[in-house]
């Protein structure tokens, strides 16, 4: 059976930077399971899988509009220090939560600080990357009303 919109479908994947560092890779551990279309993966990955079938090994490189797209920088917000707890240290690099207007949680990466504003980069970590993605296919079943 083929990969197609809709299929559940167990695989093994790796992801590169073009540097060659690895972001996440499931071949050694337990294979992901996903339906195509249910919003787990982005697009621009799931037009990769399409068409494959058990036993296909694939690389491909995703480019950032394929992927988690473009770095905005309309994603970097800036806010007063004195908004968040004197208790909490804040540290470049560290992950926040957030909610967004609807009160979705939203994590955001402390970008820069000061004694006066910290900026957060609510863009995705892989925004703007051109990524590698090795992908071998396992399992291809229809899904079913339980996926």
């Amino acid at each position: 059976m083929q990969i197609q919109e809709n299929s559940t479908v167990t695989l093994h994947f790796a992801l590169h930077l073009d540097s060659g560092e690895q972001v996440d890779s499931t071949f050694d551990r337990r294979p992901a399971t996903l339906t195509i279309g249910d919003g787990n993966l982005p697009e621009g990955f799931e037009r990769c899988l399409m068409g494959l079938s058990a036993g296909d090994r694939r690389k491909v490189q995703v480019p950032p509009q394929d992927a988690f797209g473009q770095h905005n920088p309309q994603n970097i917000q800036q806010f007063k220090r004195d908004r968040f707890a004197q208790s909490e240290p804040l540290e470049v690099g560290m992950v926040m939560s957030f909610e967004d207007a609807g009160k979705n949680e939203l994590p955001g990466v402390v970008a820069t600080l000061d004694d006066e504003f910290v900026e957060v980069d609510f863009n995705h970590p892989l925004a703007g990357k051109t990524l590698d993605f090795d992908v071998e296919i396992i399992e291809v079943k229809e899904a079913t009303d339980g996926h």
